[in-house]
């Protein structure tokens, strides 16, 4: 079955068409190493909860918009091998193109698929 990196993140409103940008680059990075596709979500009904909600997961301020992405790749071991090609590709350049969000607010994390239907 497929392995998903998944992605949350808080993006500045007036940053929407650079992260659309950095995203599709991204996307073609990430596909050139093994990515099978690459889904980029920006928030349009996302509640801020009481206890948990993306927006509270990111810190979300009134200013930026909860952006969902995932990255589907076909096992783990691809993921691994590509997910470190892709970060030592010289494409991928933050001292001259920094991510047009805060990092330090990104939820991450690898997922093994048990449902596809």
């Amino acid at each position: 079955m497929n392995y998903i990196d998944g992605f949350v993140a808080a993006v500045p409103n007036a940053n929407k068409t650079l992260y659309t940008r950095t995203a599709k680059k991204a996307a073609a990075i990430f596909k050139d190493h093994g990515a099978l596709s690459v889904i980029e979500n920006w928030g349009d009904d996302v509640p801020a909860g009481k206890l948990t909600s993306f927006p509270l997961a990111v810190k979300c301020k009134p200013d930026e918009t909860v952006v969902f992405s995932w990255i589907v790749w076909p096992s783990k071991s691809v993921r691994n091998k590509g997910m470190e090609k892709a970060m030592a590709d010289p494409r991928f350049d933050f001292a001259n193109n920094p991510m047009p969000f805060d990092g330090k607010r990104m939820i991450f994390g690898g997922f093994k698929t048990i449902v596809d239907e």
